[in-house]
């Protein structure tokens, strides 16, 4: 009997779950608390006493909102059936297993089975308090529980750690969440979340240990996170991220690929919390390796009567350079879009790396293999609430159907980010149907592309700036564009309306209008002022992946007007209102890596604008300009530029409206229309036909940290501006070649771009204007 006994307690232990209260009452009562309090029993016939008989009913008590025979289904035991110690058990397990219940127990009466429980209640509300920084939506959608839902302590602390993570993630470790529950008639409870968030835990001290070659400054430039200071409280890039931490490996491991070092790794990235909490201390160990160079380099195809000797121009890796992994990936891709371009679509291109160590270098055999051939099976695109799946398609180089092809993925994927109406872009792609059929997969999130936007600054040339802007770059969800702006400044107003249609007739072709109203104030620089009303027609369409070309229609009401009799003799001939309806074509090639801050690449324009169908005025008007960028080291960039034009008046005198103007922006050194024709007696500037500015420049960083945006340059201009139709005493007209040269700072504020350039002329002409000094700030908001 005391054998017995101790194998019903061992088996009473067994029936309640992981961190409940198992209890064995007398008479034989099988229970168990779920935390949630224990249950009444009452003396009754044990289970253990009597091993034999039939349940001839199972009553239920205690259940408020659970009707008895759902109880009884959870038990999966039936009337009939014979008592079974092993069969109560598993009952009392399920049970629990639910979640339902906080308390349960199981008591033989005679040949009846009397199950008590205690249910869990029922969430009425959910509540925040103390957050500030963590919205209740945003804490709401992380929680688990929800009102109308059965309240469990599990769940409870589950909630909990997920919240506390959700503060880590957004760097506040010190965040602390007391869950309090308020109890309520009818088994309700109001669940409230006390929060105390803390403050931000920031990054103290970035260290790096192994670095030999490379500095402190540029490695910590390199990588996402910085360390806390004043300036950075527009960013979250000073609180400590686990992910951001992951990718800076990455990027540590891809900023020394670059630069030779092909056995670089990141040993360990370590994070260390202070003992208040409050900020963490980052350490990098690495191991750089030693430096290598390209070695001999070639293609080998593997593919018969491939022209492998008219790829070799696709290569932007030489022999003798740095070794840099980017170049070898750009020259895979450029190579495997020359072949899809040739019709081979189905290519496999792989380097073969051969390293010497001894001589520390590493020769690449980019090896052509025929590929899978894979075909696009099906497009999938989700995420776009508001854009319409055609904007995104037709940004696609590949179609439902073609060749796979990775080069041009990688494009779409380039495409799709360039239109600027997501803040995230994720192309994939999985198996399809068959081993030869591949889906993408395109996930896109939206931002939003409505603006109305006020503008502020101050230039020297136009003193005072202010601007108000009402824009949206996707218009309907159709990608279309529609500005309206009106702006204006001591010597400017300007009103604005324009229109681009992207895929005007459904093909890649951009289609739009522009209607505009502007007076100029040009009193101080010519002595008149212009008033000019019109409109245009322009469509954009590419020629090839870099080169493009644009055609326009404008009609333009010009009207010179308030010109005294100070004003130059040249000039006062020409007031009065003129119409000029002129036709044009530009043709743009465009190779730089980046449109705001390029490294390397080049842009050149070309262009001619014909007027004289209708109107009064009849001219040719052509212009070039170009410039090219050439990375140094670091953060160094020197381009050349140049920029020049030639107007012809056809069958008349080309208008002052009508020339060019050199000076101010284009010219530093010298103030807005500085240089050029001008009359010697009233020093009014009256343009010219022919100009040119060529422009060297060397762009470098200050030594402060990256984000700043703070930059320098070095500059030196050089051009003229030159011939006049009119003739007569008192007209100075020289092509002589002037020149200036001088320093530059510009920033990038969180209150908008600000620009300083102090340039001195080192060549110049007795008329010429100065301006030694140039400043710009502008800002949106």
């Amino acid at each position: 009997m005391l054998a017995l006994t101790a194998a019903m307690l061992v088996l009473g232990l067994a029936l309640v779950p992981p961190g409940a209260r198992a209890q064995i009452a007398p008479g034989g009562v099988f229970g168990g608390s779920g935390g949630g309090g224990g249950g009444a029993v009452s003396p009754g016939g044990a289970f253990g006493t009597v091993p034999s008989g039939v349940i001839q009913e199972i009553l239920v008590e205690g259940n408020q909102r659970i009707e008895a025979d759902t109880v009884r289904s959870y038990m999966q035991m039936q009337p009939g059936e014979p008592f079974d110690p092993a069969r109560v058990d598993q009952a009392l397990k399920a049970m629990f297993a639910t979640g339902l219940f906080a308390d349960v127990s199981i008591q033989r009466v005679g040949d009846r089975l009397l199950v008590r429980v205690v249910e869990n209640p029922i969430i009425n509300r959910i509540a925040f308090e103390g957050n500030s920084k963590l919205s209740d939506e945003v804490l709401l959608a992380e929680v688990q529980l929800k009102p109308r839902v059965v309240y469990t302590r599990a769940r409870v602390q589950s909630d909990v750690q997920r919240l506390a993570q959700l503060y880590r993630r957004s760097g506040r470790f010190a965040a602390t969440i007391e869950p309090k529950v308020i109890q309520l008639e009818q088994n309700r409870v109001d669940l409230v979340y006390e929060i105390n968030e803390g403050a931000v835990t920031g990054i103290e001290k970035i260290r790096i240990i192994g670095n030999e070659r490379i500095s402190d400054s540029r490695l910590t430039s390199a990588i996402a996170t910085k360390e806390s200071r004043w300036y950075r409280f527009l960013t979250t890039d000073d609180t400590y991220d686990p992910d951001r931490i992951t990718f800076d490996r990455e990027l540590l491991r891809r900023y020394y690929l670059t630069r030779g070092f092909a056995d670089f790794r990141v040993v360990s990235a370590v994070a260390e919390l202070t003992p208040e909490k409050d900020a963490f201390f980052l350490t990098f160990t690495v191991e750089e390796g030693e430096e290598y160079k390209f070695g001999a380099i070639d293609i080998r195809s593997e593919i018969k009567d491939l022209p492998v000797s008219t790829l070799m121009k696709q290569l932007t890796t030489e022999p003798g350079d740095t070794y840099n992994a980017e170049e070898i990936e750009k020259s895979i891709e450029n190579i495997t879009f020359e072949l899809g371009k040739l019709g081979y679509a189905f290519v496999d291109v792989r380097p073969e790396v051969d390293r010497d160590r001894e001589n520390r270098r590493i020769g690449i055999v980019y090896v052509i293999n025929e590929g899978p051939r894979v075909f696009v099976e099906r497009i999938n695109i989700t995420g776009n609430v508001r854009t319409i799946d055609e904007v995104i398609r037709r940004e696609f180089r590949l179609a439902e159907g073609d060749a796979f092809n990775t080069a041009k993925l990688r494009r779409s994927r380039a495409r799709i980010r360039g239109l600027g109406f997501f803040d995230k872009v994720e192309v994939n792609q999985v198996q399809g149907s068959a081993p030869d059929r591949t889906v993408i997969n395109v996930e896109v999130q939206e931002r939003s592309t409505g603006e109305i936007s006020f503008g502020a600054g101050y230039s020297t040339t136009d003193a005072i700036i202010a601007d108000i802007t009402i824009r949206e770059r996707n218009l309907l969800g159709r990608g279309q564009d529609l500005r309206a702006s009106l702006s204006g400044s001591r010597r400017r107003q300007q009103i604005d309306l324009s229109f681009t249609e992207p895929y005007f007739l459904d093909r890649e072709l951009a289609a739009g209008f522009d209607l505009f109203k502007r007076r100029l104030d040009f009193q101080t620089f010519s002595g008149f002022d212009l008033d000019s009303t019109g409109g245009a027609l322009r469509t954009t369409f590419p020629i090839t992946e870099f080169l493009s070309a644009s055609l326009s229609y404008t009609i333009r009401a010009d009207d010179i007007s308030n010109v005294n009799s100070r004003t130059s003799r040249f000039i006062r001939q020409e007031e009065g209102l003129t119409i000029t309806s002129q036709v044009g074509y530009r043709l743009t090639h465009d190779t730089r890596d980046d449109r705001l801050e390029p490294t390397k690449g080049h842009i050149i324009r070309f262009g001619q604008d014909f007027a004289g169908l209708g109107g009064d005025i009849r001219l040719l008007r052509n212009s070039l300009a170009g410039v090219r960028y050439f990375p140094v080291v670091d953060g160094v960039v020197f381009s050349l530029g140049v920029e020049s034009g030639y107007v012809i008046g056809l069958g008349q005198d080309v208008d002052v409206n009508n020339r060019f103007f050199v000076g101010g922006d284009n010219f530093r050194g010298f103030r807005q229309r500085g240089i050029g024709p001008r009359d010697i007696g009233t020093r009014d500037a009256l343009g010219g036909n022919i100009y040119y500015v060529g422009t060297a420049e060397v762009e470098f960083p200050l030594g402060l940290p990256q984000e700043l945006g703070v930059a320098g340059r070095v500059f030196s201009q050089a051009g003229s501006l030159w011939d006049i139709d009119a003739s007569g005493p008192g007209l100075f007209d020289s092509s002589d070649l002037r020149a200036t040269v001088g320093v530059g700072v510009s920033w990038r504020s969180p209150f908008g771009p600000i620009r300083l350039d102090l340039a001195v002329p080192l060549l110049e002409e007795r008329p010429d204007r100065r301006e030694i000094f140039r400043f710009s700030f502008g800002t949106r908001f």
